[in-house]
């Protein structure tokens, strides 16, 4: 299943988000992460992508799974956080 999402961080910046889904066991396919917000270092989204491959569409692990992807890869944010960006995500569903 495909869907997208644009989000308005509260405080923040816009996050676009295209998922690729599958439904049978609620997971990610595939997630392209863009918008107006920085990343620090310049390969960070396309780590995150990479990572929430296989990642359960549930908003606590969704969370916690990005927590950990950026804390390991001192990934850096500016006008985006984990809660925004998993919320993003979570918006495709609706």
């Amino acid at each position: 299943m495909n869907s997208k999402s644009v989000y308005k961080i509260p405080k923040g910046k816009l996050v676009k988000i295209s998922l690729e889904y599958d439904e049978s066991n609620n997971t990610i396919s595939n997630v392209k992460i863009t918008g107006d917000f920085f990343a620090y270092p310049e390969e960070s989204i396309e780590i995150l992508e990479n990572s929430l491959k296989n990642t359960e569409l549930k908003k606590e692990k969704l969370l916690k799974k990005i927590d950990s992807i950026i804390n390991s890869n001192n990934i850096e944010f500016i006008g985006l956080d984990a809660e925004g960006l998993s919320e993003g995500i979570m918006r495709c569903l609706k």
